[in-house]
């Protein structure tokens, strides 16, 4: 078993040599883990990321079905009124927020993208509301573009599995990114995030069950079951 100590005598090889048996283990032990928001087509996948910020994926779900019968189009999105897109959303977290960004980046699609959804995550990036996990997320699901983008579980995940120290979300994707083959970013993305929320949960940690419990040196886990 690999401890806090032995992590800090890794070379880099060897941290990309157990970041590949981490993810291999936890694609054997959750073939099934996918992304949880629902969506028919890119267009309905930007707008369920964009409105999970501080929500939960099962909340999003629940408002969005109403939503997307409604606007169909990124047209559709950019004629409603603010209000209109509020009411829509209003169960969600910052809704107010969110309804005005999904106004705005729907409106530069159409004048900038000709209504379609830009393909590049750098272009992505450029709309109102859209960050860089966001647009990582959507590239990778939508258009299967190679990306590693880091929530809130990935990064502690990450953390405690020594793969990083960051705390910042941009330094930890490229600190993941550089130990894995690119053609793997988009799968470990969404295991560690099934792991984060299956098995290595925020406050008490159920290692005792983990997969991954002999390669993982449980850095700053305190208190597991």
């Amino acid at each position: 078993m690999i401890n806090a100590r032995g992590v800090g005598r890794e070379s880099k090889a060897e941290r990309s040599r157990r970041f590949l048996e981490i993810v291999r283990r936890l694609e054997k032990a959750m073939p099934e883990a996918k992304i949880a928001l629902e969506y028919q087509d890119e267009l309905q996948l930007l707008v369920a990321v964009m409105l999970s910020a501080q929500t939960t994926d099962a909340l999003v779900n629940q408002v969005t079905p109403a939503l997307f019968a409604k606007y169909r189009t990124a047209e559709d999105y950019a004629r409603a009124s603010a209000s209109q897109l509020e009411d829509m959303i209003r169960r969600i977290g910052l809704f107010r927020t969110k309804a005005k960004n999904l106004r705005a980046a729907m409106r530069k699609i159409v004048a900038e993208h000709g209504g379609k959804l830009p393909r590049t995550r750098e272009d992505l990036y450029e709309l109102p509301g859209v960050g860089w996990k966001t647009s990582g997320v959507v590239v990778n699901h939508a258009f299967g573009t190679p990306a590693l983008p880091v929530d809130t579980h990935v990064g502690r995940v990450s953390r405690r599995l020594g793969l990083t120290r960051s705390e910042d979300p941009d330094e930890v994707e490229a600190e993941l990114s550089a130990l894995l083959p690119h053609e793997r970013w988009g799968r470990a993305h969404q295991l560690f995030i099934w792991h984060g929320r299956r098995t290595c949960i925020a406050r008490k940690p159920h290692c005792s069950r983990c997969v991954v419990k002999t390669v993982c040196p449980k850095v700053s886990v305190t208190i597991s079951d």
